[in-house]
């Protein structure tokens, strides 16, 4: 047919291309360069950029602001990710079960997940309220006198680590049920008739098939969470202490780049991060062959 080949089909690709191209260039590919352009430049927004090159990085390494940052980013994520992965891994193993109401009970736990952090973020300030708030209410009761969860550095980060595990554990719990659900069922017929229990399919089966899907999941968790923002500027009590100290690396860069005007060095800063990412996801991925186990075709 006429116009299927050559330049005449490679002209309308390109046409239907373009929007997308034209989208990415702008708000992806652009950005991304020019974020490493202004990293080695002062610019405060109000002023021709400057050339310094190196100089932003170097003052990051002396950064103490900086690297606190960076030390409850870890923090948190160490808090955050063994928790989530292990409380979605025994959802989804749950969710994936026959019982009546399993399609509201798969509802409910994602409901959290498309909640707006801003939303989220009002609702446990009022349940971490240390004078009215339901949990310190409910410490109570069993006779333990719960803390200014969101006033002292402590306890407000184990509070934002709490929060973001009840908004994420569905979503975390929806990808392991995707991965249980792609599991043939003649694995675990096959070990029934040889008269494997419960506990040993787990182990020996679902596990191992589950791998793939572990994986993914800790990388999307890792990556996300070390871009974690809304919970932490959200959720400290203005002015306390833990307003003034709790600070992760997304919140020291939109900090640098809005309030103190220093365009250039947030800039750094989220090369800093971008730079951080990489390596743990380069180990990630130069490791996986030693734990994943990906079924033959």
């Amino acid at each position: 047919m006429a116009g299927t080949q050559g330049w005449q089909k490679w002209k309308w690709v390109l046409f239907f291309l373009l929007p997308s191209a034209a989208g990415l260039a702008v708000f992806v590919i652009y950005p991304i360069f020019s974020s490493l352009w202004y990293a080695l430049h002062r610019w405060n927004l109000l002023t021709p950029p400057v050339y310094v090159g190196l100089a932003n990085f170097g003052e990051l390494m002396g950064d103490a602001d900086f690297w606190n940052a960076v030390r409850y980013t870890l923090l948190m994520i160490a808090l955050y990710l063994p928790a989530v992965f292990g409380l979605g891994l025994v959802l989804a193993l749950y969710l994936n079960q026959q019982f009546r109401g399993k399609i509201l009970a798969r509802t409910v736990s994602f409901l959290p997940v498309v909640a707006s952090w801003v939303v989220v973020s009002i609702i446990w300030k009022w349940l971490f309220n240390p004078a009215y708030g339901l949990i310190n209410w409910g410490l109570g009761l069993a006779g333990i006198a719960g803390p200014a969860w969101l006033y002292e550095p402590t306890t407000a980060a184990i509070a934002i680590v709490l929060t973001s595990i009840w908004k994420d554990v569905g979503y975390i719990a929806l990808l392991f049920l995707g991965g249980l659900q792609g599991i043939s069922t003649t694995y675990y017929e096959a070990a029934r008739i040889d008269g494997a229990g419960r506990g040993r399919i787990v182990r020996s089966i679902t596990l191992p098939l589950l791998t793939p899907t572990m994986f993914f999941v800790l990388i999307t968790l890792l990556i996300n969470y070390f871009q974690m923002f809304e919970q932490v500027w959200l959720m400290p009590m203005p002015d306390s202490a833990a307003d003034r100290q709790v600070e992760v690396i997304v919140t020291e860069v939109v900090q640098n780049a809005f309030s103190y005007g220093r365009m250039g060095y947030a800039s750094a800063m989220s090369w800093a991060l971008f730079l951080i990412i990489f390596v743990i996801t380069f180990i990630q991925l130069r490791l996986q062959d030693r734990w994943v186990y990906y079924e033959a075709e």
